[in-house]
């Protein structure tokens, strides 16, 4: 006998439900974890599968995290089989044994829930991580030899077994890894936030029942597939190209790396096929296939109703295929090292997927985000004592455009879709032995369009510790712009130096330098690319943006072709007309 569909107040219940239990989940690990980078900056992503691997609530975090976590899952249902029990935690960063998306910087803990005995779901707790080991601290180590040189590779492994903590694995872990007592703190505040969203599943189970919850999971997975695959029907049947490249691979360097994908749509289904990407690459730019499925499908994702953003699962995956050769530098062979691959080629691919579904969708057209301009400092606070390592995202640049608005300001990379966010300068600088001097808006750092890039960021940060290590592992931008759409400007360029007294030292991207006590980091990181020209931008928001100094006169002229006078900060009409042609 078929099973009768919930009602709608119950499904939405439970729907929304889940969802909430996954805000939960990192409101609990923003509450108790240690590091900067997972508390404050909130690198970390968090949901639910089914118990066959399927994605049911994914709401908060990274695309490259979690958005194919389903594989990990099945890979875990495979190995473990008829070993997993009630209480199991499994540990994994390995992003070739195990199907784990990404880089070994990011550890995640799936713990299965079981109600009454019947396993029906897993759920994930992922962040990245202090440091996993590796040759230099942090995990952004240009020109790795390989995977192994960049840190510790766990492959799914039990951590907890029936409730009972594996202490002496855990300790083999923490030994091989710098800052073992932050990585501790951090890992149970993952594994407790695994731990209060079984117990809100359990609690959600009880109320409903487990075949009204199992029916509105499986009511929701299959609204949400009709739902996606309608719009994808909207989109003209056709295939639609994009491209874009990440400075180079770390080990040759200045020679560009592309991602190339083509998008063909046929009736009511996508097939995103990145076969013309650039092969396997020696240096740390590499993407194994999960990270390349993962950014993908929400890159094309973000070019449906904005009304099905709270609704996406397993159902919103179904419709959208992606292919990619083993070989490619979008799916790498082991022991390819990858430790770049989120940020490098890992917003390429995002962006590639922009550039087409722009032509499918001008009037749902989205730009390059700026690139992140982030760099691993390393060394000794004179102030503890102590080692540190620095990472943030306190100096990227801003959202790219969309069409009918300009991008979004100060949003970090396009990787975290706003979901990182900047961090306390005080707590920054109580943690770091580095004093910011200057964090603002630049002038003229951003895609120019009908609709502008959100504006790029100057910053600088004068280092009061010891002589330090910096890897810009994981910076971008330097030497390739990222494109806009329907004619409208790329990223410009992004720059980094370190101000050594009068000197003036160009930092370039994918490589190690040294700070010295006294040296002043300079970031000059770009702002979004464009929608629409720039010459059919609104003349009053051009004079806005030459008021708050976002725009400067000269590019008001020669770019946007408004005329403003210096004295009035008025709008010259007549010479606009002329250097408007109209």
């Amino acid at each position: 006998m078929k099973e009768a569909a919930p009602d709608l107040v119950t499904l939405t219940t439970v729907w929304h439900g889940m969802q909430r239990i996954c805000h939960e989940m990192r409101h609990v690990i923003d509450r108790t974890a240690g590091s900067y980078l997972i508390a404050q900056l909130h690198d970390v992503s968090v949901g639910i599968w089914d118990a066959r691997g399927r994605t049911v609530a994914i709401p908060v975090g990274l695309a490259v995290q979690f958005a194919a976590s389903k594989f990990p899952v099945q890979f875990i249902l495979e190995k473990f089989k008829d070993r997993i029990y009630p209480g199991d935690v499994f540990l994994t960063n390995d992003p070739y044994h195990g199907g784990f998306n990404c880089h070994v910087p990011d550890w995640g803990f799936f713990r299965p829930i079981f109600y009454k005995d019947e396993l029906l779901f897993f759920t994930l707790a992922r962040a990245h991580q202090m440091d996993s080991g590796g040759a230099y601290p942090g995990g952004y180590f240009p020109a790795p030899y390989d995977v192994h040189a960049e840190g510790l590779c766990i492959p799914p492994t039990k951590v907890f077994e029936r409730g009972v903590e594996k202490r002496d694995l855990f300790e083999l872990i923490w030994n091989n890894v710098r800052f073992p007592e932050a990585v501790r703190v951090d890992n149970y505040a993952m594994i407790a936030s695994t731990k209060i969203c079984e117990r809100r599943l359990l609690e959600l189970l009880d109320r409903y029942g487990r075949d009204t919850v199992l029916a509105c999971v499986e009511a929701m997975i299959q609204r949400t597939e009709r739902a996606v695959r309608t719009e994808i029907a909207k989109i003209p049947d056709g295939t639609y190209y994009g491209e874009s490249a990440t400075d180079d691979d770390s080990a040759e360097l200045d020679v560009p790396v592309w991602a190339r994908c083509e998008i063909t749509k046929k009736g009511d289904e996508l097939t995103i096929d990145f076969s013309k990407s650039d092969s396997q690459r020696k240096g740390f730019v590499n993407n194994v296939y999960a990270s390349t499925y993962s950014q993908a499908v929400v890159a094309a994702l973000l070019f449906l109703d904005p009304a099905l953003a709270d609704f996406h699962n397993e159902g919103s995956m179904e419709p959208i295929h992606i292919v990619v050769p083993e070989g490619s530098v979008l799916n790498c062979r082991y022991p390819a090292p990858v430790g770049g691959s989120p940020v490098s080629m890992g917003i390429q691919i995002m962006e590639a997927v922009l550039m087409a579904m722009s032509q499918a969708l001008p009037d749902r057209a989205i730009a390059s985000w700026g690139h992140h301009r982030g760099d691993y400092v390393f060394g000794t606070d004179p102030r503890t004592s102590e080692r540190y390592v620095r990472t943030t995202f306190d100096y990227d640049g801003s959202g790219g455009a969309c069409y009918g608005h300009d991008g979004y300001q100060g949003a970090t990379a396009l990787g975290g879709l706003g979901s990182i966010q900047r961090g306390n300068v005080e707590e920054e600088e109580m943690r770091i032995p580095l004093r910011i001097l200057k964090c603002q808006f630049a002038t003229d750092l951003m895609g120019a369009g009908k609709w502008r890039g959100g504006p790029g960021v100057h910053w600088e940060a004068i280092n009061e510790g010891s002589d330090a290590g910096m890897a810009t592992g994981s910076s971008d931008g330097e030497t390739v712009s990222a494109p806009g759409a329907l004619g409208g400007q790329p990223t410009p360029f992004s720059s980094t130096w370190i101000k050594r007294g009068e000197e003036m030292i160009f930092a370039r991207c994918h490589r190690m330098h040294q700070l010295k006590t006294g040296d002043i980091v300079v970031k000059y990181s770009s702002g979004g690319a464009g929608v629409g020209d720039p010459s059919e931008r609104d003349p009053q928001k051009v004079r806005d943006d030459v008021i708050n100094e976002l725009v400067s006169f000269k590019a008001a002229e020669e770019v946007y072709k408004v005329a403003i006078e210096p004295a009035t900060m008025e709008i010259n009409w007549e010479r606009t007309r002329s250097l408007r042609g109209c």
